[in-house]
């Protein structure tokens, strides 16, 4: 048996498939009888050597590992079924089709589905529809919607009506990133379509990778896009701080982004994006290497079904164009242009993030080492100078930080899902009332088990205590940027033609199935004859099951070790991402490389602040001509919301507790509509921040002396008030200036 096994494998390479299916079922055959010659010596040795702390641990580790054998076939045999299928959604929810991307004018490999709520649930169709998009990162769609806690679970919770844009493995000839984005644009256009009478535009979740696409969409399209949550997306590339986020290093540190382009080419112009899931490994290879099989190997009984389900998303690998690879690499990961606006598409748009008008969400983490939060929002510093230039914008940028959680706790279904996603989508019509300006959204433990939001004006200078880079660094990156394209320019031209020429449908097939990541999966399926004997000899172990005690002495020996391994693994994580760092900045910080890239030590920034056109600098101009004329006008409704803005600058905050008091009140006593009620707030917030003076000293005139109008906005405004609670110093000056300035006392 042992031979024919040897032979086995052997000819597993040597031999066509057919034979090597026969040889396998010759193997299955043999199996049963060594199967019970193994059983037969199990249990004479386990007869004859008395059962103690030593032999009962013996037996149950032997078993554990039979287990977690057959675990590893099970989860390369689920791997080689989704190969043959092409790519499996883990969504957990029942889907129709909406919309085909591959139809669209210019196609691609997504698809809009709209999400059939689980019996029993009620969908408002007032309320937005949801929007999520999967990322195309390595692995296939479903994430948002892997579990019952989840970004689609917390919108149908809510009564919304849900959509998902999933996709397939393989890419559409030709297919671009701008493309993908475009596609997502008119997905989005079409749920609102079907939704007219929903109160606003459609509530978007965009995840890693889809978080920056959707971002690009809303560049190309701020017409149709509303409020986005941009779960861990990495939007300005360079940015993080000494000692950690490695991961940012590693295109500098690889000469750049040639290797990309040589991958694509030895896949026929395809990238396998196993690759990119194998750098995400790479970050913790405590995790990798260690604890993610030892937790199931420890328990196998307990941790099988959760450790297979995980493998069916994260084994599940897709492929991208190696023009889609290389534009991500070129424009995002090494080049990081989209921040300051330096990226334009095939028609000429350029992709401007202070063109998105629409609540931008940014959600993070200081766990998460993929999309560290300086990765996620320093953006925003990229952009803007102060927080009036974010106001005059009109832009409404919100960000909330979670303390510790992965990157794959941002959305995938755990208890940050819960609270987070939960919340944002329950308090949409809040954060889409505020007015532009920088907001931190603050959640933390309410009454009753449940959750307290609020949201708090911020700073620039909050996003710069989180760490960002200094000028030399900045010219670090701008140089490993311009050695990526020397280096491009050079594989192009001496070595890229050699191979092209020797590449093709079998060198890719082989580039695929030769990926570590790939070959982990299969080396442990049936495809490996070996194999064939785990199945049985796994049954015959689970039917006579003997679990050593808790209290055994060797299984603190045994954690002990797994502890130890996992310390001699993290600290070779420290020092290799301590070697790559050092590297880095001895490299791309010599003046020397600087000076031959073209980088000045006396020149400014190496990435210029975008600068605004003058068509944007006329209508920001006219729009404040507007607002000034507008001063002195207005309703009852619109005199209480300055009135409010005005005494709610002091406080700095609004919880959505004093929101919904506000709206309703607002609604009773005026019948003012949802969509009125956030115009009137916006407005007045605008008219207060051209001239804050002029604008209050206006109001007696708005309101004159013993009219009805007068007496019933300080009724209204004294209520609402009340409503909010208790106010601040400030805040209680401003309200008394306010009523003494209509005559009215306190």
């Amino acid at each position: 048996m042992t031979q024919a096994m040897s032979d086995a494998s052997a000819l597993q390479v040597l031999r066509p498939p057919r034979v090597l299916e026969q040889l396998s079922d010759q193997i299955g055959e043999l199996a049963p009888a060594a199967l019970n010659k193994l059983k037969e010596h199990h249990r004479v040795w386990y007869e004859s050597v008395p059962p103690n702390d030593v032999t009962t641990y013996a037996r149950d580790a032997w078993e554990r590992s039979v287990l977690f054998l057959d675990i590893l076939r099970r989860r390369g045999n689920q791997h080689e079924e989704m190969l043959k299928h092409g790519v499996s959604s883990v969504l957990i929810y029942d889907s129709e089709l909406v919309m085909r991307g591959d139809e669209l004018p210019r196609p691609v490999n997504y698809s809009l589905l709209r999400v059939i709520p689980p019996e029993g649930t009620e969908i408002d169709d007032r309320k937005r529809p949801v929007v999520v998009i999967d990322p195309r990162a390595g692995q296939g769609p479903g994430i948002g919607g892997f579990k019952n806690i989840s970004e689609i679970g917390d919108a149908f919770k809510a009564g919304h009506p849900v959509y998902f844009a999933g996709f397939t493995a393989l890419p559409v000839p030709g297919q671009q990133i701008e493309d993908v984005a475009r596609a997502f644009a008119t997905f989005i256009e079409k749920v609102a379509a079907l939704h007219p009478d929903a109160l606003g535009k459609p509530f978007m979740f965009g995840n890693c990778q889809a978080g920056w696409h959707a971002m690009i969409a809303a560049c190309m399209r701020p017409d149709v896009v509303g409020p986005m949550v941009i779960a861990g997306a990495p939007l300005s590339y360079w940015a993080g701080v000494h000692g950690k986020n490695v991961m940012r290093y590693l295109g500098g540190w690889y000469g750049g982004s040639w290797l990309d382009r040589m991958v694509s080419d030895m896949g026929n112009g395809l990238f396998d994006a196993a690759w990119l899931v194998g750098n995400f490994d790479n970050l913790n290879p405590a995790n990798t290497l260690w604890t993610k099989q030892y937790t199931v190997w420890a328990n196998p009984e307990r941790e099988a079904d959760r450790y297979l389900n995980f493998e069916s998303w994260w084994g599940d690998f897709v492929v991208l164009r190696g023009e889609e690879m290389q534009w991500m690499v070129d424009n995002l990961f090494i080049g990081n242009k989209l921040s300051t606006g330096q990226i334009i598409t095939s028609d000429g748009i350029r992709l401007d993030l202070r063109e998105v008008k629409s609540p931008i969400i940014c959600f993070c983490s200081h766990g998460d080492n993929i999309t560290p939060p300086q990765q996620a929002l320093d953006w925003i510093l990229d952009n803007y100078q102060s927080v009036d230039e974010i106001r005059q914008c009109g832009q409404r940028i919100f960000y909330t930080i979670d303390a510790k959680a992965g990157h794959l706790a941002i959305f995938v279904g755990t208890s940050v899902a819960a609270k987070d996603h939960a919340e944002f989508i329950n308090n949409m019509e809040l954060i889409d009332t505020m007015p532009p300006g920088l907001y931190e959204i603050v959640i933390s433990d309410g009454a009753a088990g449940g959750y307290d939001l609020s949201v708090e004006e911020r700073g620039l200078d909050d996003i710069r205590a989180l760490g960002c880079n200094s000028l030399e660094d900045e010219r670090e990156f701008a140089a490993a940027a311009r050695i990526s394209e020397l280096n491009n320019a050079l594989y192009q031209t001496f070595l890229q033609p050699w191979i092209k020429m020797v590449s093709g449908p079998q060198v890719a097939r082989a580039v695929l199935d030769l990926n570590p990541l790939r070959l982990g999966y299969s080396a442990f399926s049936d495809k490996n004859p070996m194999m064939r004997t785990i199945a049985p000899l796994a049954a015959a172990v689970q039917a006579e099951r003997t679990a050593a005690s808790a209290n055994n002495p060797f299984f603190a020996l045994q954690q002990q070790v797994s502890q130890r391994m996992v310390e001699a693994l993290d600290l070779f994580r420290d020092l290799r991402d301590e070697h790559v760092e050092r590297s880095f900045h001895a490299v791309y910080g010599s003046p020397l490389v600087q000076a031959a890239c073209g980088i000045s030590q006396a020149d400014g920034p190496p990435r210029p602040r975008p600068g605004l056109s003058p068509s944007i600098l006329a209508a920001a101009e006219a729009d404040k001509v507007r607002l000034k004329g507008r001063v002195a006008e207005g309703s009852i409704v619109d005199a209480v919301a300055r009135m409010l803005v005005y005494i709610g600058k002091a406080q700095r905050r609004i919880d959505k507790g004093t929101f919904e008091s506000l709206r309703k009140l607002l609604r009773a006593e005026q019948d003012v509509s949802p969509s009125a009620f956030k115009t009137a707030l916006r407005e007045q917030w605008a008219i207060l921040a051209v001239d804050e003076h002029a604008a209050i000293e206006a109001l007696p005139a708005l309101l004159p002396a013993g009219s009805e109008s007068r007496r019933a906005c300080v009724d209204l405004l004294q209520a609402c008030v009340a409503a909010a609670g208790k106010l601040n110093a400030d805040a209680q000056r401003r309200l008394d200036r306010l009523l003494k300035m209509l005559e009215v006392a306190s």
